[in-house]
């Protein structure tokens, strides 16, 4: 018998057992009847007695007492407790004698949530216990090895056996998976549905449970499913060999939640300057599920000292952002020493970004990177090349609410800051205020439509306030930053219209009204004394009004040149927008003063703006009556595809843009100014299948210039020269290839963030608190013959090269001031090992540019990184080996070298 049905089974198996009791039970009766009963060879005669009067009274009648006692014996309970259903492939025995089912090859056994399949499975049904094992295939080898599943606990043992009513079992060579690890244990106990004890057990984080790269092995294990491991003495095993890392006891946290707070072990380092060191170490704060924080810090043996503070934050459909603060004490050498220096240097970055879907009307967004401008160049702590090389660092926090009112309205406010690291100059504004009211169109007829020069004029209104200022790393929120801030308020009402010329030209002519509020102007006056000119500055409340006049007039010009069908370029389509605009501003001198000099017993009188130093500037003393001239082309081609099947051709971008702009002034004084403005020449546009970008400029400039370098009021033309003489110009070339397909390089986000490029030609960012970004981090091997199918293809690579040069040509030097190439090369040179370089070629200062060498190494579950620069003021190594897992990411060593920055 193969396979029964289900039903039938349990009929046999249940009911006749419980047949053969009830009879048995019945026959037990009627012979323990017969046995209480008195047996008599003839015949008694009773004795016949009166039976007495029983005198009738009113008291109860009291009822006879049943001396008949309730059965003692219990009905037989029926088998388990649920439906079971069983099937083997070659046969499945019932011995009904001794309770028995044999399932063999292939069985399977369901029972609640009990789940067991397996080579053999003997069911015990008055037991209620379950035994599953192997069986060996036609050559010996042991197979079908069993696969016990209950709820979410899965065991793969060489045998087990299990108790139905317990709940107990006794496991054997068991293997199963719990998060991100894999435990094998020789004997496993099984209590209850939550509590596991195991021995002489080992787990890991490796794919292979067998065969592993590593493991922990102990001899006592108290095993909670989703919760926690908890062993005695536990020893590292790499490779099969012991270490001698080991621990008296270790506690392994498996929580089913995102994070579990915990302490993050620090690494050891060692310094020429700062003595040895502790880095990285502290402690994770799993807050809630909306936010948590890192708290780290670095300690060197000389005094030296690090703390960092890092938390993220979100909530769905709302907000989410980041905040990490970094402070550092950095000494170096020892106090008395002519090497010695101590400095204090920290870094605020802070992002946040709101979900539209919260509130449409209003957003609120933030992208802020302050702090000491030297802090990525000396920082014991961070090897963010991109950032030493930038030059800037920004930041802007801003909030905008949109008013459903007719006309529309919106305001702004917002925080900005400037940072130059090289000069140390900061410019921040605190609070930018912004306003407007949507354009109004006071003409337009009741249809709506907006047609011709009258029903176009539209009015609008814009209002803007700043509190700004200017100081230095050394000043930064000190008394002296807040005492020399200047507070403006300026109110605009720009009016404009547009409509068609001739059908073909589009006309446009705008005004715009100007009000400046400011409350500090300067009054300047010549201290005898002091021989010079002396600024006081003025407190109060002071105002002027400024206007202008414009208008423009523009086309577009469409041209095709055909070269015939046969020809491989067919066409080439070339458009024109050239364009003439006027605008004419003019002199407010009544907001200028005059102040007398007497120097050397002479005497001059020269004019000044009290509003010069102010937010805004001051107003223009000189009309301004100039016509400007431009000129937009495009070019693209029509070419026969190289496909002979497709009869249409494809369109080809010749050129995205070629620019040309200049201006004349009409008012010009031809000393302090010229009529003709330099004309800017500027294109671009992208080749080999929009791989390749081109961007190039120039400036051309009509004027001559004197031996001394000055620009002189003289065409070049008539000094003898050209018409134009080229001053500068420049041409960038950006190429990126892969033979991977598609865009297969990560950006370096956090280099952006700092400053730097989004891309790796500067090398990659090294944040060494966090070493495990990394492509291996998330793969998992898989069955394949990875290293046959990646030798008989092409190794994948990628590269971007970068090429710049620059024309310098304003005082008749003639030369190239910047000629250099960079590139950045990825390679995956076996499917293990993957390597970089970035690096690149100054030809002007005939040396090697920045330099970055990148090894990486997948060791299954561990992973091996190297990165060196070699070369320059940042030179620095960094080699890191660790454990992939984050639960073991404590399981790491990371050696570096430190700058002497």
């Amino acid at each position: 018998m193969t396979c029964q049905k289900t039903s039938h089974n349990f009929t046999k198996i249940a009911f006749k057992p419980l047949h053969t009791n009830l009879f048995n039970i019945v026959l037990l009766s009627f012979f323990l009847s017969a046995g209480c009963g008195k047996l008599y060879s003839q015949e008694i005669k009773s004795k016949k007695k009166p039976l007495p009067a029983v005198k009738q009274t009113d008291k109860p009648q009291i009822k006879p007492i049943d001396t008949i006692k309730v059965d003692s014996i219990k009905p037989t309970k029926t088998f388990l407790d649920g439906k079971v259903k069983y099937k083997a492939k070659d046969y499945a025995k019932i011995d009904q004698k001794k309770k028995i089912i044999t399932l063999y090859n292939e069985a399977e056994l369901y029972y609640k949530d009990v789940e067991l399949k397996s080579g053999i499975i003997v069911l015990n049904y008055e037991k209620d216990e379950v035994y599953a094992g192997r069986i060996k295939d036609s050559a010996g080898v042991l197979t079908q090895y069993p696969n016990f599943k209950q709820g979410a606990s899965e065991v793969q043992p060489d045998s087990i056996r299990f108790n139905f009513k317990t709940k107990k079992a006794l496991i054997y060579n068991s293997r199963t998976e719990q998060g991100e690890f894999k435990i094998k244990a020789a004997v496993t106990k099984k209590e209850n549905d939550s509590v596991y004890f195991l021995r002489g057990a080992r787990f890991t984080t490796a794919q292979d449970i067998d065969n592993p790269e590593y493991y922990f092995q102990t001899n006592k294990v108290k095993f909670i499913p989703g919760k926690k491991v908890i062993t005695g003495l536990t020893n590292m095993v790499i490779a099969d060999v012991p270490t001698p890392l080991a621990l008296p006891f270790a506690y392994f946290p498996m929580s089913q939640e995102k994070s579990v707070s915990g302490i993050i072990i620090p690494s050891y380092n060692d310094s020429n300057t700062r003595g040895f060191s502790l880095q990285n170490g502290g402690y994770y704060f799993a807050l809630s599920d909306n936010y948590d924080l890192t708290v780290l810090g670095d300690y060197y043996t000389n005094g030296s000292y690090a703390m960092r503070f890092e938390s993220a934050y979100a909530t769905r459909y709302k907000y989410r952002g980041n905040v990490n603060i970094r402070f550092e004490n950095l000494i170096n050498s020892e106090r008395g020493y002519p090497d010695y220096s101590k400095q204090n240097i920290y870094n605020i970055q802070w992002s946040h970004s709101k979900d539209t879907k919260s509130n449409p009307n209003s957003s609120f967004s933030a992208s802020v990177n302050m702090g000491s401008s030297k802090y990525f160049k000396r920082s014991i702590n961070q090897a963010n090349i991109g950032s030493n090389l930038n030059n800037t660092l920004s930041s802007s926090i801003s909030y905008n609410k949109t008013f459903n009112t007719i006309p529309g309205s919106r305001i702004s406010l917002s925080a900005t800051h400037q940072q130059n690291t090289q000069t140390e100059d900061i410019i921040m504004t605190l609070p930018n205020l912004q306003g407007s009211i949507d354009r109004v169109y006071p003409f337009v007829g009741k249809d709506g439509v907006k047609k011709g020069f009258i029903k176009n004029i539209n009015l609008q209104y814009n209002v803007t306030g700043k509190n700004e200022f200017k100081t230095t790393d050394s000043l930064f929120f000190k008394p002296q930053m807040f005492k020399d801030a200047k507070i403006g308020m300026q109110h605009s009402i720009p009016i404009s219209t547009n409509f068609k010329i001739f059908k073909y030209f589009s006309a446009g002519a705008s005004t715009n009204y100007q009000e400046t509020w400011v409350t500090k102007t300067i009054e300047k006056n010549y201290d005898v004394d002091k021989s010079a000119v002396v600024d006081k500055t003025v407190n109060g409340f002071d105002s002027y009004r400024t206007y202008n006049f414009s208008t423009n007039l523009g086309t577009t010009i469409y041209g095709t040149f055909n070269f015939g069908a046969d020809k491989r370029i067919q066409s080439i389509r070339h458009v024109m927008r050239p364009s003439i605009t006027y605008s004419y501003t003019p002199s407010f001198e009544r907001y200028y003063d005059r102040y007398t000099v007497d120097a050397a017993g002479k005497i001059s009188t020269d004019e000044y703006s009290r509003f010069a130093n102010g937010i805004y500037g001051a107003p223009g003393k000189d009309n301004s009556n100039i016509v400007g001239f431009s000129l937009s082309n495009t070019f693209e081609a029509k070419v026969r595809d190289r496909d002979s099947t497709k009869t249409e051709p494809k369109k080809i971008m010749l050129l995205n843009n070629l620019n040309f702009s200049t201006s004349y002034n009409f008012n010009a004084n031809g000393k302090e100014t010229l009529a003709f403005q330099p004309i800017l020449v500027s294109g671009g546009t992208q080749l080999f299948q929009n791989k390749m970008n081109v961007n190039f400029g120039a400036v051309l400039n009509p004027y001559a210039i004197d031996n001394a370098g000055n620009v002189m009021n003289m065409y070049n033309i008539d000094n003898g020269g050209s018409l134009f003489r080229m001053t500068s110009a420049n041409i960038t070339m950006n190429y990126s290839f892969s033979n991977k397909g598609g865009d297969n390089k990560e950006k370096n986000n956090q280099s952006q963030r700092n400053g730097g490029r989004n891309d790796d030609l500067f090398g990659t960012n090294t944040d060494l608190n966090d070493s495990r970004n990394s492509q291996f981090a998330n793969e998992k091997d898989d069955d394949k013959d990875v290293i046959t199918e990646f030798f008989s293809s092409k190794l994948p690579w990628d590269m971007t090269l970068a090429y710049s040069l620059t024309y310098s040509n304003a005082n008749r030097e003639n030369k190239i001031t910047g000629n250099s190439i960079m590139v950045s090369m990825n390679m995956d040179i076996t499917p293990k090992w993957k390597g970089g370089v970035s690096t690149g070629f100054d030809f002007v200062q005939k040396g090697v540019t920045f330099t970055q060498f990148r090894f990486e190494r997948d060791l299954l579950s561990w992973r091996m990184a190297f990165n060196w620069s070699p070369m320059g003021t940042n030179s620095n190594w960094n080699f890191f080996i660790g454990i992939k897992s984050g639960m073991l990411s404590d399981i790491k060593w990371n050696k570096r070298s430190t700058s002497n920055r």
